[in-house]
């Protein structure tokens, strides 16, 4: 198995998605490769697989396949993607493993770790010009306080925005190393829990992972044909609370969406009521797993 990037809840996300031999699927987050492979080996020659990465490191982790697609592109372009192959309206499953991979939380030239001293980026797709250092150095102070608030939930967002905009006053913070010297004067319970709020939340930020979730989710409705089912794994509460939302009522505010007779438009079936998580075993071979929680959901036939 590929040290890229280790997959969570291999085996739930996979039979979750209930795949035919001959079937059309798209693997959102290739990363490693280790959830893409599972599923091209439960397909047929007639069968097809499409993976997603917007970073191009990923690329070196495709093996020889005549029926798998990479598609270097950020998932928030799905639907074009697929109205361009041809497959809009007729994928059978869809397959998301949000967060970061291993592979770039060990990389220290990406600078998403507080681990080491390297340039603050955090860029997932290193063509995109906003970088962590552009935030953290640029933002002003409501600015840094709903940033860590809203993505972060650090509990005293304000004085750690005060405490960055006094020390770039003096010099810009360029490294991960650097930020993490000036969080350490506001660390409030465990340093590692705190850092990790913050690094969490400047990598929403500069990915917008927000707004590409939510447009997945509503893509995944348009390109799947009915009965196809989309497995999302996400790692904190703001993902986890937007896939909740949106497979229960259709949209994002949670509240059910009716049309003008006031009669409910069921978009979704929930197959699971309550998310999967990691058992025991998993979490202790890999630690990173132990946030992790699997919602499917299938499109309702309206036939």
């Amino acid at each position: 198995m590929s040290e890229y990037h280790v997959p969570v809840l291999l085996g739930p996300s996979i039979d979750g998605l209930d795949i035919r031999p001959d079937g059309i699927y798209v693997d959102v987050t290739f990363g490693g490769g280790g959830h893409a492979r599972e599923i091209a080996n439960r397909l047929d020659d007639k069968g097809h697989l499409f993976v997603f990465d917007q970073d191009e490191d990923a690329e070196a982790n495709l093996w020889g396949a005549d029926n798998v697609t990479l598609i270097i592109s950020n998932f928030r372009h799905l639907t074009r993607w697929m109205k361009y192959y041809g497959v809009s309206g007729r994928v059978d499953g869809i397959l998301a493993d949000l967060g970061v991979s291993s592979h770039q939380f060990d990389d220290p030239s990406r600078g998403f770790s507080y681990r080491y001293d390297e340039p603050l980026d955090m860029r997932m797709n290193q063509q995109q010009t906003l970088t962590a250092a552009d935030v953290v150095n640029q933002y002003d102070a409501t600015q840094l306080q709903d940033v860590f608030s809203k993505y972060g939930e650090v509990t005293n967002a304000k004085t750690l925005a005060q405490h960055i905009l006094k020390a770039r006053a003096g010099s810009p913070i360029n490294t991960t190393g650097q930020l993490a010297d000036v969080a350490d004067q506001c660390v409030k319970g465990l340093r590692m829990r705190y850092l990790s709020q913050l690094f969490q939340a400047l990598r929403i930020e500069i990915n917008d992972e927000m707004g590409a979730l939510k447009a997945l989710l509503m893509s995944a409705h348009e390109v799947l044909k009915p009965e196809g089912r989309v497995a999302v794994i996400s790692y904190h509460s703001l993902e986890d609370r937007l896939v909740k939302r949106y497979f229960k009522s259709g949209n994002f505010e949670g509240e059910p969406d009716t049309d003008l007779f006031g009669r409910r438009k069921e978009l979704w079936e929930v197959i699971t009521q309550r998310p999967i998580e990691p058992d025991e075993e998993e979490q202790r071979v890999n630690p990173r797993s132990r946030s992790a929680k699997l919602r499917i959901a299938e499109k309702v036939n309206k036939e």
